[in-house]
């Protein structure tokens, strides 16, 4: 998994709150097991018209924020059905950071298994950088894991809270896979062991 460390990026303004996973990534984009290819269809109902026309109101469909690292959102993202896709989709449209009130449980677990700080703050600290990113590419916010800091463009610095092993975790780049494969030689001591006292197993 790649580490989050420090992200200085152009953070997109979705004012949405009960942003679901279905709105994120629709189920019929759901067949695949692969992580890659889904940014395309990512908020595909708001994105595109029925004839798969972008809809150039839409944020990412914005020359601005077509390259947006961050995304500044409502309260209650990412709410509704537990897909996995629905990060997976955010990720590999190049999506790192999302910034909101608060998160529906498994979205904001997800997130952290996939590489992405999912960064909560009060509502008025939002706000903020809501407005703050509707100045378009021009305001660049930077996020810093380390620090536990966001500076908007004009240099307002804001804190948030991180648990320290989802931390510890972001900046190290470790999912699941990698915080196992970590522990490897304490493994292989236990099944070593494991196979010489219990021959039989």
């Amino acid at each position: 998994m790649e580490k989050f460390e420090k992200l200085t990026g152009v953070a997109a303004p979705l004012p949405v709150i009960n942003v679901d996973t279905d709105m994120i990534i629709p189920k019929q984009f759901l067949k695949t097991i692969k992580r890659e290819g889904l940014g395309v269809n990512l908020f595909d109902e708001m994105r595109y018209d029925d004839n798969g026309n972008e809809v150039p109101d839409f944020v990412l469909n914005k020359p601005q924020y077509r390259n947006a690292e961050i995304l500044v959102a409502g309260d209650n993202f990412g709410c509704g059905s537990s897909r996995e896709h629905a990060p997976w989709a955010i990720k590999d449209f190049g999506i790192r950071c999302i910034i909101a009130p608060s998160y529906a449980d498994i979205f904001y677990n997800n997130c952290f298994k996939n590489g992405i700080l999912p960064i909560i703050m009060p509502q008025e600290e939002v706000d903020a950088l809501m407005k703050d990113a509707e100045k378009g590419s021009n305001a660049r916010i930077t996020v810093d894991l380390e620090t536990q800091t966001v500076t908007s463009s004009d240099g307002e610095v804001f804190k948030f809270e991180m648990d320290p092993f989802r931390k510890h975790c972001l900046l190290e780049g470790l999912d699941d896979i990698g915080l196992t494969m970590n522990r490897s030689d304490e493994i292989a001591s236990f099944e070593s062991r494991a196979a010489t006292e219990r021959p039989w197993v």
